[in-house]
Formats: structure tokens, C-alpha cells, sequence
């Protein structure tokens, strides 16, 4: 009588999923989607509940950033064009991250709102921490860079997009 004996060292994490590992890797992404959203949501609510913030002029006023980076920034005309309004482009960029931030963290149309993140973190990278010395200083740049593989990826698991999906899978048949 002969016995066998087993050579694999872990079970499948997910069976018939490709084990541990693609099981990870299916949810790689998510710790970032959770940091993003809860941040990009934490942003938008302090800009809007700071009354400071929301004015064309005064201490901590988004107007007075805006004219305080203005000849340090890469492209000063984005700067010129918040300061013909820059409480209402306050409102928009707290809005923007709301946006951003509630469609990452529930992952509904999570490309497109990776893309709003990373095109508000562009514009604030050209714009505010542009001047940053070293570049690294500025965490603009470093949230553009953590956009990117959302852009891609999308949200795939435990989303709104990957629950639709599923339904209209078991809607077609498939």
C-alpha cells in the first residue's frame, strides 16, 4: 500500500480562484480606494464647512492662496482664471472632491472618479505645490501618482460598479 503525499502548502484562498495570491490581488487595490475616498470626502467637507476658506480675500482665504502662488505656479494663467471668481472655484473644487471622493469610496463610475481626483490633484499640483522644494514636499503630486492605478483598474470588488456589472451579467445570462 502506498500513500501519497501532498506537496502543495496552502489551500486555495478562493477555490477554483487561482489560491492566496490572486485572491489578494483582486483586493490590492482597495485600502487605496479607501484612503482616497475617505480623504478626497474629508477635503471637499472641510473646505465647505471652513468659513474662512470661502472668501475672496482674508486670512486662510481661497483667494489669497490663489494670489499667493500665483507667479510661483507652472501655469499662472489656471491661477488668473480661479481669481476672476475664486469663491465659486472654491465651491467647485470642494464639490469636485465630494464627488470624487463619495463615487471612489462607494466605487460607482470609479474610473471617472479617479479621473476627476487625479485631474484635481493635477491642477493643484500645477498650481499650489508647484513651488514645493524638493517636488516630494508637495503631496499633490503624490495623489496624482495614486490616481493612476484607479484610472485603470477601476473598482472591481465590493463596488456599486462590480454589483451593476454582476447584475447585468445574470440579466444577459451569462
Amino acid at each position: 500500500m502506498t500513500h501519497s503525499m501532498r506537496t502543495d502548502t496552502h489551500s486555495p484562498y478562493y477555490p477554483g480562484d487561482g489560491g492566496w495570491r490572486a485572491g489578494a490581488a483582486r483586493y490590492a487595490l482597495l485600502p487605496l480606494r479607501i484612503f482616497l475616498g475617505v480623504t478626497f470626502i474629508y477635503a471637499g467637507l472641510d473646505k465647505l464647512t471652513d468659513s474662512a476658506f470661502m472668501k475672496d480675500a482674508g486670512a486662510g482665504s481661497i483667494g489669497d492662496m490663489m494670489r499667493a502662488v500665483r507667479d510661483s505656479s507652472a501655469i499662472p494663467a489656471l491661477v488668473d482664471l480661479s481669481l476672476k471668481n475664486p469663491v465659486g472655484f472654491g465651491y467647485a473644487i470642494a464639490l469636485g472632491e465630494l464627488a470624487v471622493g463619495i463615487g471612489t469610496l462607494l466605487g460607482l463610475l470609479a474610473r471617472l472618479a479617479a479621473l476627476g481626483g487625479a485631474l484635481i490633484s493635477l491642477s493643484l499640483w500645477l498650481t499650489v505645490s508647484w513651488a514645493s522644494d524638493p517636488y516630494y514636499y508637495g503631496n499633490d503630486l503624490a495623489y496624482l501618482m495614486a490616481w493612476i492605478p484607479l484610472v485603470l483598474a477601476g473598482a472591481p470588488v465590493l463596488s456599486l460598479d462590480a454589483a451593476l456589472r454582476s447584475r447585468r451579467r445574470q440579466r444577459a445570462g451569462y
